[in-house]
């Protein structure tokens, strides 16, 4: 619901009130005295006016589903404001007999009580439906504003999660790294073993046969 055309609704139905009242007063008055009060009542009706445009465009800048019932609402002041300017335009014709106009204001009064009513009955009823629509999107928004929280959770968590895996990874890299240099070591390590290997064998084949020679020629 909105702040500012609850407080027009209010400033209308304290107007609407106030001006069937001075109906009602002007309908037993006569001359000037009775200018004056329809004069005053004219006032009133200008400013009612007022105050539906001003409803009519706030009710249409809100969101659709409130727009409609502040929309049904504001039919219904408009029906209550064309009710009282008919009543004017008796008030001012002045056509009527005293008799005949005091029933027709009587039955017009009447009739405007119990218009007035059951509009208050349809409007509290109104009013009660757009506050349940309004806890709706309360909830609705709180639940959203929830899921929201829980995404950034789970976005911050799966973030964490990442630096965890690029940290085990560069981790995995830096030990394969030491790992092929390593490997690197052992192969010339045993490379250079093969070599001594080589180098032994043919060291001891050169004493065996220096060894055979001397006691060739010793013998001999």
């Amino acid at each position: 619901m909105s702040d500012v055309f609850e407080g027009y609704e209010r400033q209308y139905s304290e107007l609407s009130a106030n001006l069937t009242k001075k109906c009602t007063t002007a309908g037993g008055l006569h001359g000037e005295q009775k200018k004056q009060k329809l004069s005053e009542i004219k006032a009133g009706i200008d400013e009612a006016e007022s105050l539906i445009r001003k409803m009519d465009l706030e009710a249409r800048s809100l969101q659709p589903n409130v727009k409609a019932v502040l929309l049904a609402k504001l039919r219904e002041y408009k029906s209550d404001l064309n009710n009282l300017k008919s009543e004017v335009k008796r008030l001012v014709s002045g056509n009527l007999n005293a008799s005949a106009r005091d029933e027709l204001l009587e039955s017009g009064m009447a009739d405007t009580l119990t218009a007035s009513a059951d509009q208050r009955s349809r409007l509290m009823m109104t009013t009660e439906r757009l506050d349940k629509t309004s806890d709706r999107v309360k909830d609705s928004r709180r639940t959203m504003l929830e899921t929201e929280e829980l995404g950034v959770s789970i976005l911050q968590d799966l973030h964490s999660q990442r630096q965890s895996l690029l940290h085990a990874h560069n981790t995995i890299h830096g030990v394969d790294d030491n790992i092929s240099k390593s490997k690197k070591v052992l192969t010339s390590m045993s490379r250079r073993m093969s070599r001594n290997k080589w180098i032994i064998g043919a060291v001891i084949a050169v004493l065996v046969i220096a060894i055979a020679l001397i006691l060739y020629f010793k013998l001999k």
